[in-house]
């Protein structure tokens, strides 16, 4: 019998540049380029004032995480935690003439079927089974006529 390898680990990312994931480097990639950017076509005070939160933004991107899960991901978590409430609560109101459907529903007898149950045989179980696993070659009113017939 061959063995499998479960893959472990599969929650690490892989590095590049010596403990920078390819993800991280990408980031710093952009903000870098953001930088560059704003270093040529902005005057030195707004360079500045970009400059750190720039800097600041993706460094917080490529290396926080909060809770185990990368920044990014944890934003995206308050963002729909903030669009979809986790409490929920059914305030439905039913007319008069629901509530009346609804008593009336309730007062009417609900009809039980009582036909009688068909009895199981194990010679019909033991067909089956065999059906299912020879895959269907087998048929149980052949087998029946030859020992009908003997």
């Amino acid at each position: 019998m061959d063995q499998l390898v479960v893959p472990q680990f599969i929650d690490v990312e892989d590095k590049i540049l010596g403990p920078v994931t390819v993800r991280q480097f990408l980031i710093l990639l952009a903000g870098g380029l953001l930088i560059f950017l704003a270093y040529k076509f902005a005057d030195f005070a707004l360079f500045i004032t970009s400059l750190a939160l720039i800097c600041g933004l993706s460094l917080v991107f490529a290396f926080v995480k909060v809770n185990g899960q990368t920044f990014h991901y944890f934003l995206l978590n308050i963002g729909q935690t903030v669009r979809r409430p986790p409490l929920r609560i059914w305030r439905k109101v039913f007319t008069k003439k629901e509530l009346d459907y609804f008593r009336k529903l309730a007062s009417e007898k609900i009809e039980v079927d009582t036909s009688p149950k068909k009895v199981v045989r194990p010679q019909h179980i033991r067909n089956l089974s065999l059906i299912v696993n020879t895959g269907g070659y087998y048929r149980p009113d052949d087998n029946e006529q030859l020992t009908n017939n003997n």
